[in-house]
C-alpha cells in the first residue's frame, strides 16, 4: 500500500492531466453512445459543445454589430442601461441607423414647438406624464383609476422572475408613480412593497384558485379587500409569446414559497390550461368582467394577443348593445415574451403589436367605443419614438417587460427558461438572486421610467403637443417599401384614431383618481 502511495506521489501534475484525458477518451469511445462527435473525436469533440454553449455570448460581445441583434440590439440595451443609471444616453456624430430601412419611424416635428406656460406641471416635474383617460370612468366603477405614468411594468409573475427582481420592480414603480402588473402567478409578498398593482390572472387562477383549479370570486374579494395596493384586475386571454397555450413554469423554479402562493406542488412543472374554466364564450367573459367589477369595485380589463378578429368583433358588438364591457384592453404583441415558450409559438403564432393593435382598434373605433376603453400596448414599446407611434395609433398607456428587466440588470442571456439566469432576474436560485441590490435596482427602474417620460415629453413638445394623447396618425411616418417609400400611419393602416378628450396637464395633475400615491 505504501509503495502505491509513493508511486502516486511521484506522478507529476501533468501526468494527472494525461490520466484524466485518457479516462475521458475511454469514456467517449467505449461507454457513451449519445454524442457522435465526442465518440469520433474523443476529448477534442467536447470543445465543440463548449463553444456552442457560449455562442450567444460570443456573438453578443464580439461578432454582432450595434444594430444587428434580436430581440434587443446593443444600442437599445445601452440606452436602457444608461437611462436607468442616469448616465449619458446620447449618441455622437449622427445616427448609425439606416433611416431608409423598412418600418423606420419618423416623428414629424412642428415648425414651432409647444412652449410650457409658467406654472405648468412639467416645469416643476419634467417627468410628470399620467394617462389622459381614467380606467373605469365610463363604466362608473366604484374605484376608478388614472395611471400616474404612461409607462408601467407589464405582466411578469413571481416564479418566472425572482423575489429580488419582483421586489425591485415594485419598489421602483413606487418611486416613479407607475403601476406593477403581477403576471398570472398571483400576488406575492414582493408585489406589496408600496407600488400600485394591477392584479392579473390567467387560466391557472393562481391567487384566486379553488382546490379543483377553478376561479373563486370569494378569494378575489378577500384579496382585493386585504390589499388596497390593487387598483385594477386584468383577465389574461392570451399572451404574445404563446397565445392559445397555457403558461409554463418549469419544476426547477417551484420552491416551497412559490408552491404556497400558487397552490401547486413543489418541484413539478406548472402548466396552465390553454383555455379558461370560468367562461367559454364572449357573453360569459362579459358577465365575468361585470361580476368582478361589481364585487370588488375595481376596474376590470382583458389582455390578449391578436390573431383572428371574429371574437373581438363579437365583444365590440355586445359592448355596444349592453353598454357594459372591459374598462381597459391590453394588446400584447407576438414579439413579446419573458419566460419559456416553444419557438413554434414565439416565432409564428399571433400578430406583431403594430398589426394586432391596429386591427383591434379599428373594430372598436367603427363601433364608437374607443372613449370607453383605455388601450394599453405591450410589445417592445419601451423607447420614446416607438411610444409616440403607439400613441398616434390609439394607445393610452404602454407596458414594458423585458425593458424593465434590463433596467434592473438583465443582460439578455436568453436563458429565462433554465433557472440559470446569470443576473438573478429570472431565476429562483438564492445565490444568483443575491447579486440584485434591491434598493439600487429599484432606483434604476424608477430612473429608466423617469428618463423615458422626460424624453417622450420632449418629443411630444417638439411635435407641438402638450400630451402624447394628442398625437395623430399622420404625425408619424414610416418607411414602407421601395415603391411606396414613406407614408403616414393613416395611409399605411387605413384609419385615423379617435380624438382623446384632453384639456390640460394641470387637470390630470389635480385628478382625485390619479395613482402613484401612498396607499
Amino acid at each position: 500500500m505504501e509503495s502505491l502511495l509513493d508511486f502516486l506521489d511521484d506522478i507529476p501534475w501533468w501526468g494527472w492531466i494525461l490520466v484524466f484525458l485518457l479516462l475521458v477518451a475511454i469514456r467517449d469511445i467505449f461507454f457513451q453512445k449519445a454524442h457522435t462527435i465526442s465518440h469520433n473525436f474523443p476529448i477534442v469533440g467536447h470543445l465543440r459543445y463548449w463553444l456552442e454553449s457560449i455562442g450567444p455570448e460570443m456573438r453578443q460581445y464580439f461578432v454582432a454589430n450595434n444594430r444587428e441583434e434580436l430581440p434587443f440590439n446593443r444600442i437599445e440595451r445601452s440606452w436602457i442601461y444608461a437611462s436607468a443609471k442616469k448616465e449619458n444616453n446620447y449618441e455622437g456624430f449622427g445616427t448609425d441607423r439606416d433611416i431608409y430601412a423598412h418600418q423606420h419611424v419618423f416623428v414629424k416635428n412642428a415648425m414651432i414647438a409647444y412652449q410650457l406656460p409658467e406654472g405648468h406641471p412639467n416645469t416643476k416635474d419634467p417627468c410628470f406624464l399620467p394617462c389622459a383617460k381614467v380606467i373605469g370612468g365610463y363604466n362608473k366603477r366604484k374605484k376608478p383609476y388614472r395611471p400616474a405614468s404612461i409607462i408601467n411594468v407589464s405582466a411578469m409573475s413571481f416564479g418566472s422572475l425572482s423575489a429580488a427582481a419582483v421586489e425591485s420592480l415594485n419598489k421602483g414603480v413606487e418611486k416613479c408613480g407607475a403601476y406593477h402588473n403581477t403576471g398570472e402567478g398571483g400576488l406575492s409578498p414582493y408585489h406589496k412593497k408600496g407600488g400600485d398593482v394591477i392584479f392579473h390572472f390567467g387560466t391557472g387562477y393562481f391567487g384566486v384558485r379553488t382546490r379543483d383549479g377553478n376561479f373563486s370570486m370569494e378569494k378575489m374579494k378577500i384579496l382585493v379587500d386585504e390589499n388596497p395596493c390593487i387598483k385594477a384586475v386584468e383577465i389574461k386571454l392570451s399572451q404574445g409569446a404563446k397565445p392559445g397555450k397555457g403558461g409554463v413554469l418549469p419544476g426547477a423554479k417551484i420552491t416551497h414559497e412559490l408552491a404556497e402562493i400558487r397552490g401547486v406542488e413543489v418541484g413539478k412543472d406548472v402548466i396552465s390550461p390553454p383555455t379558461h374554466k370560468a367562461f367559454s364564450n364572449i357573453p360569459e367573459l362579459l358577465e365575468l368582467i361585470e361580476n368582478i367589477a361589481e364585487e370588488t369595485g375595481l376596474p376590470v380589463g382583458i389582455k390578449g394577443a391578436v390573431g383572428k378578429l371574429e371574437q373581438w368583433e363579437e365583444l365590440a358588438n355586445l359592448m355596444k348593445k349592453s353598454g357594459k364591457g372591459p374598462d381597459f384592453i391590453t394588446i400584447d404583441g407576438g414579439e413579446g415574451g419573458t419566460g419559456a415558450a416553444p419557438p413554434s409559438f414565439a416565432d409564428h403564432v399571433s400578430l406583431p403589436w403594430t398589426y394586432g393593435f391596429t386591427s383591434v382598434y379599428k373594430i372598436f373605433k367603427d363601433m364608437g367605443l374607443t372613449d370607453r376603453i383605455v388601450f394599453i400596448g405591450s410589445g417592445k414599446l419601451g423607447f420614446p419614438a416607438k411610444a409616440a407611434m403607439a400613441f398616434a395609433m390609439g394607445a393610452d398607456c404602454i407596458n414594458v417587460a423585458r425593458e424593465a428587466m434590463m433596467s434592473i440588470g438583465c443582460i439578455q442571456a436568453q436563458v429565462c427558461h433554465t433557472n440559470r439566469c446569470p443576473s438573478g432576474v429570472a431565476t429562483q436560485s438564492k445565490w444568483l438572486q443575491k447579486g440584485i441590490n434591491v434598493p439600487l435596482k429599484s432606483d434604476r427602474l424608477a430612473q429608466y421610467f423617469k428618463t423615458f417620460r422626460k424624453e417622450f415629453m420632449e418629443i411630444t413638445h417638439a411635435a407641438g403637443y402638450e400630451h402624447p394623447c394628442q398625437f395623430k396618425m399622420n404625425d408619424i411616418q414610416v418607411n414602407v417599401d421601395d415603391d411606396y417609400l414613406s407614408s403616414g400611419l393613416e395611409a399605411v393602416y387605413g384609419y385615423q384614431k379617435d380624438e382623446v378628450t384632453f384639456s390640460s396637464m394641470q387637470e390630470l395633475y389635480d385628478c382625485s383618481y390619479l395613482g402613484g400615491k401612498p396607499n
